[in-house]
C-alpha cells in the first residue's frame, strides 16, 4: 500500500501544456483512490474552485505535493513546504527542469513508481534572509539564491561583506549573488559561479560585474552567517531579491543577514536519477561515444 494517500497539487497558470499535465496527474491519482487537495491555481484550472486550499493549508494536510509547471513553480512550492517537511515532486512543463524532472510523457510511469515507494528523496537546504529597517525586521527565504543588487539601472553599489561578524571585503559592483548548492545551476551559473552538488553544505558568493579584476566567487561553509551592508559612498539604494520572486528595498547603512534555514526541502526524484546525468542533459555536456 502506498504511503502517499493524501496528495496536494500545485500548478502554474496560463499554459495549455500545464493544464494538460495537471489533468493527467489529477485523473491518475483519483483512479487510485488518492485524496487530492488542490491549491487555488490548480483548482481554477480544473474548475473546482470550491475545493481549493492555500499552499500552507495543504502543507499541513498531505504527505506529498506534486507541482506541475517549471522550476519557478517549484521554487515557490519549496518555500511553502519546507517548514512542513512534505516531499515535493515536479512535473516539468517549463524550460530547463533541474528541479521539476518528470517529463510529461512519463507521468503515469513515474507516478506509479513514486506511489509504490520506488523513488529517491534528496534534501536541499534553503537560504534565509533577515533585513532590518529600524525596528522593523523582514524575513524571507530562497531555495536558489538571494541577490543584493542595484535599484537603479547601470549603477554600481558599495557592498561591505562580513562572514560570522568578521570583515571580508569592501566591493563596488552591480550586486552580489548568494547561492545555495541548489541554485548553483541557476542564475549563479550564468554569472560565472561554480556548479555545486546539491548535497554540499556550502554557499557560494558571486560578485556581479565587480569594479575589480581581483573579485572572484567565494565558497563558504553552509553554517556561516553572512552580513551584507550597503555602503554610502555611491549613495544609491539597493534591492534584495529572493529567488527573483520576492523583493525588498535597502538604503545605505542598512544590511541583510543571510544564513542557512533550519527547515529543508525534501525533493523526490524517480528511480535512476543522477545529478550529473541532469547536468549532462540540461547543460549539453559531451556524451561518451556509444552512450
Amino acid at each position: 500500500m502506498s504511503e502517499y494517500k493524501n496528495v496536494g497539487l500545485f500548478a502554474r497558470g496560463g499554459s495549455d501544456l500545464v493544464q494538460e499535465s495537471l489533468r493527467a496527474v489529477d485523473t491518475f491519482l483519483r483512479e487510485r483512490d488518492v485524496n487530492v487537495y488542490l491549491e487555488h491555481t490548480a483548482a481554477e484550472i480544473l474548475n473546482r474552485r470550491d475545493t481549493a486550499f492555500t499552499r500552507s493549508e495543504i502543507g499541513s494536510m498531505v504527505n506529498l505535493v506534486i507541482a506541475v509547471g517549471g522550476d519557478g513553480n517549484m521554487l515557490g512550492a519549496a518555500r511553502e513546504l519546507a517548514p512542513h517537511g512534505v516531499p515535493l515532486l515536479g512535473i516539468n512543463r517549463g524550460r530547463l527542469g533541474f528541479l521539476a524532472d518528470v517529463s510529461p510523457d512519463e507521468i503515469e510511469l513515474r507516478l506509479e513508481e513514486v506511489l509504490s515507494g520506488q523513488h529517491q528523496i534528496e534534501e536541499h537546504f534553503l537560504l534565509e534572509g533577515e533585513i532590518t529597517e529600524g525596528s522593523n525586521v523582514q524575513l524571507s527565504s530562497a531555495l536558489n539564491e538571494i541577490i543584493v543588487h542595484s535599484a537603479a539601472m547601470a549603477r554600481m553599489i558599495e557592498i561591505n561583506l562580513f562572514i560570522d561578524d568578521v570583515f571580508v571585503y569592501n566591493q563596488f559592483s552591480d550586486g552580489l549573488i548568494i547561492s545555495s548548492p541548489t541554485g548553483s545551476t541557476a542564475y549563479a551559473l550564468s554569472a560565472g559561479g561554480p556548479i555545486m552538488h546539491p548535497s554540499l553544505d556550502a554557499m557560494v558568493l558571486i560578485p556581479m560585474f565587480p569594479h575589480s579584476l581581483n573579485s572572484r566567487p567565494l565558497v563558504v561553509p553552509g553554517g556561516s552567517e553572512l552580513r551584507i551592508e550597503l555602503g554610502a559612498r555611491h549613495g544609491g539604494d539597493a534591492k534584495v531579491s529572493f529567488d527573483s520572486q520576492m523583493e525588498f528595498q535597502m538604503t545605505p547603512g542598512e544590511s541583510v543577514r543571510i544564513r542557512k534555514m533550519n527547515d529543508k526541502l525534501k525533493l523526490i526524484h524517480p528511480p535512476g536519477h543522477s545529478f550529473y546525468g541532469v547536468c549532462r542533459s540540461k547543460l549539453d555536456w559531451a556524451i561518451r561515444k556509444g552512450d
